[in-house]
């Protein structure tokens, strides 16, 4: 053979591979079959690398291990994974209830994009009794929408309660379930159909990676998931995966510690003159923490608090004045941060008066004393500019 032929045909894989603690990382969108039938043999060979390779099916596999599920696809953002399941069940003509305390770029998909295709969206409120909720679903009402708790609010729903009701109607429930990544609660074990989460906040770690995933176990809900994506042609990076699958195996190591963390200044905060209350539901006395004792395994480093009435100067102060927690929006990494709630909750239907502007905290690795010694800064400047 030519040289020019030689060089291309060189090296093209491996004889074999060493056995490594972590899958290899394959990159490749052809993938070469084994004869001419396997060429359209879908059911039985990868015919494509978007279908995913080594490091994405071992993270399937690790994410069906830790959430009960006979399979689980991956998506290329935590919100590409809420919007990808609900297109897969949703067509014209269906209805979709949705928490009103939902993660706010899926309030927007179903504002914008779900109307446009003709399904009808009616938010309800995050507290209102299952019996309610599933006995006033129209007969046009496909699915439910849950976020417990609400990554800001922080209220709760009854997911087991509400999925049974919904299943003896054939209504579908699908849970965002970020705050439990996976671990603190089994949503598919509680009846939920589908257990969605954003796996670049606790399952990721370090804030440098995006991904999302939906978890189910009926057969024929896994086969529309899977069509959705091939349908859509969403993929996911082979280092990505790899980079997940490694987070995955520390995050009941950082969950801990940051749950650990967050009660304590979450504690801490609730006696603070500046503070009119702490909405962490895994705090003794804080509301729905009942509901969070029964079906919770333990917290995460995300809450929030309430200040007492003050302008907006001075919240901008608190915030200014912090060092260890960066001011961010995104959550489930090693480190600290902090966001300002409240321009987040005009969109909402059934508004609450929390008492005073909302602030929302996540609790990194730091050390706890460290993060109360800065939010103790933050609160003299919130002092000082009038609060």
């Amino acid at each position: 053979m030519a040289e020019e032929t030689r060089l291309i045909r060189a090296g093209a894989a491996p004889k074999s591979l060493a056995k490594t603690v972590g899958p290899p990382i394959q990159k490749g969108s052809t993938v070469l079959l084994p004869n001419a039938e396997a060429l359209y043999d879908d059911d039985s060979f990868i015919t494509y690398g978007r279908q995913g390779l080594s490091a994405h099916d071992a993270l399937r596999d690790a994410l069906a291990e830790m959430e009960g599920a006979a399979c689980v696809c991956l998506y290329p953002s935590g919100l590409a994974a809420l919007t990808g399941a609900m297109l897969a069940v949703l067509r014209a003509g269906d209805e979709v209830l949705v928490v009103d305390n939902i993660y706010k770029p899926t309030r927007r998909f179903c504002d914008h994009v779900l109307r446009r295709f003709g399904v009808a969206v009616r938010y309800f409120d995050p507290r209102q009794s299952p019996e309610d909720l599933v006995g006033g679903a129209s007969d046009a009402v496909r699915l439910i929408v849950m976020e417990s708790p609400g990554s800001l609010s922080f209220e709760m729903q009854d997911l087991a309660a509400i999925s049974s009701l919904a299943r003896a109607r054939g209504i579908l429930t699908l849970a965002d379930n970020t705050w439990g990544a996976g671990y603190l609660i089994k949503p598919l074990a509680h009846g939920v159909d589908i257990s969605v989460q954003a796996l670049t906040k606790y399952v990721g770690g370090h804030s440098d990676v995006f991904m999302g995933s939906a978890a189910a176990t009926d057969p024929a809900l896994v086969g529309q998931l899977e069509n959705g994506i091939v349908h859509l042609g969403w993929a996911v990076a082979p280092e990505d995966a790899y980079q997940m699958l490694r987070g995955l195996r520390t995050l009941p190591t950082r969950l801990a510690k940051q749950g650990e963390s967050s009660l304590t200044i979450a504690a801490w905060l609730r006696d603070q003159p500046e503070v009119a209350g702490v909405l962490h539901p895994a705090l003794p006395g804080c509301p729905d923490h009942e509901l969070w004792r029964r079906d919770y395994s333990g917290a995460c480093g995300l809450f929030s608090f309430v200040f007492r009435p003050a302008p907006e100067v001075a919240v901008n102060a608190f915030l200014d004045a912090l060092d260890l927690f960066g001011l961010g929006f995104s959550w489930g990494g090693f480190e600290s941060l902090a966001i300002s709630c409240d321009p987040q909750l005009g969109t909402r239907k059934f508004r609450h008066d929390y008492g005073g502007p909302l602030m929302r905290l996540h609790v990194g690795l730091e050390n706890a004393d460290d993060l109360m010694a800065d939010l103790t800064r933050g609160l003299e400047a919130f002092r000082a500019a009038g609060g």
